[in-house]
């Protein structure tokens, strides 16, 4: 069985709208009728303030939600078991064997570039993508890239808001280890060498149509930030910043460079993300500046993820399960050991992660059977504990 190779892309709108209303009144409200866009769908209410939840999935695949506001938690589905589960801050992407089940959280954030709109509407299970092998999956505004053992395929992600499983495209593609990355049109999808290793990217339109080729070796790792589109590269990273791949740039690594990044994370929609190498250094790739930074944390490290706040803090998880604050390179804050059951242990060490927000971070521990609500700007202060009925394997942000 192949690998899960799992990133998460934050999402970006480029579309520019004329005629937004001001912000909503401190209630719920229901969505402008007649109005088109503004992330409305049918039976959806506005709120003043974002729906900020945890989803949690359970091994045995109950879907739990945690409303952050008033600590409530629901079951809002029940699914097949998953390897892995991702989001793009509305939807859940469940990953296992031969499939991937969509869930729609029911909540979420629009961005109209200058401000934000917030929406709130029931939950679902929209249905399966099928395929063969473990997935993996790649969100975007407009697309999500699924790449099975064989085939590359990207969803229609707009059709999702209509309950729709509509695939834009399904090609055939030589089996390996690599990603189906979303364009505003169209997708990367990598493509490998004679022995299976991911060598270029094939620049797809939206009908599954290659329109041409870039290079990037042993392509591993993407996440989407306000700049662009960033995939990892054995030597950088390529950078689209055109919503159709025409208008792309390499970001080389500096000259006697550590390891290479292997996974990219950082909270949505900033120009600042933090790859981890494997070891006890990680790399900061400034997405805006064209610049890579590496940070040594001093010891093995499992995760790190950029909050790039006013102060360009970043989050890592040591491998001991203790989470530091990292600031201009230096460890600011430090908390106990809070996953070592969790990290100690094959089964669950790799689906342990952060929920990052502008002044929270979110841990899981799934042997713990614990979530953790962490004050990074105050000395990574434990603000909240949610104890959980069974074991949170895994963890997304939704409402965001």
């Amino acid at each position: 069985m192949r690998n899960p190779l799992i990133a998460a892309a934050s999402l970006v709108l480029i579309a520019v709208m004329a005629g937004c209303s001001a912000a909503p009144a401190p209630a719920p409200v229901a969505p402008p009728s007649g109005d088109a866009g503004h992330g409305e769908v049918a039976g959806a209410r506005e709120l003043a303030e974002p729906a900020l939840h945890l989803a949690t999935v359970s091994a045995d695949g109950e879907v739990a939600h945690l409303d952050l506001l008033d600590e409530r938690s629901d079951v809002i589905a029940r699914v097949e078991p998953a390897a892995e589960v991702i989001t793009d801050g509305r939807y859940l992407f469940a990953i296992r064997e031969g499939a991937v089940t969509v869930i729609d959280s029911g909540v979420w954030t629009w961005s109209h570039i200058d401000h934000f709109h917030y929406y709130e509407a029931p939950s679902r299970v929209i249905g399966d993508v099928k395929g063969r092998g473990v997935a993996t999956v790649v969100p975007g505004e407009t697309g999500t890239g699924i790449l099975f053992d064989d085939v590359a395929v990207l969803l229609d992600s707009p059709a999702l808001a209509d309950g729709d499983i509509v695939e834009r495209f399904r090609v055939d593609v030589d089996e390996h280890d690599g990603l189906v990355v979303p364009l505003a049109a169209g997708a990367l999808v990598t493509a490998p060498d004679a022995d299976g290793v991911p060598q270029e990217v094939r620049v797809m339109t939206a009908a599954g149509e290659e329109s041409g080729r870039l290079p990037c070796a042993r392509a591993a790792g993407t996440i989407t930030t306000v700049v662009g589109v960033v995939v990892g590269c054995a030597d950088g990273a390529l950078l689209a910043v055109g919503g159709d791949a025409t208008d792309t740039e390499r970001i080389p690594y500096p000259a006697q460079a550590p390891s290479r990044a292997v996974e990219f994370a950082a909270r949505k929609a900033r120009p600042s993300v933090a790859a981890t190498t494997g070891g006890s250094v990680f790399w900061v790739l400034d997405t805006r500046a064209r610049r890579w930074t590496v940070w040594d944390a001093g010891q093995q490290i499992v995760r790190a993820t950029a909050i790039d706040d006013a102060d360009d803090r970043m989050l890592v998880l040591a491998a001991d399960g203790s989470v530091l604050v990292m600031a201009d390179g230096a460890v600011v804050a430090r908390t106990a050991p809070l996953v070592a059951e969790s990290l100690a242990d094959d089964e669950t060490a790799g689906h342990v992660r952060f929920v990052v927000d502008q002044k929270r971070a979110y841990l899981n521990g799934p042997k713990e059977r614990t979530l953790w609500e962490i004050d990074p700007a105050d000395a990574a202060r434990i603000a909240r504990v949610f104890t959980t009925d069974d074991e949170p394997l895994h963890l997304a942000g939704t409402g965001r």
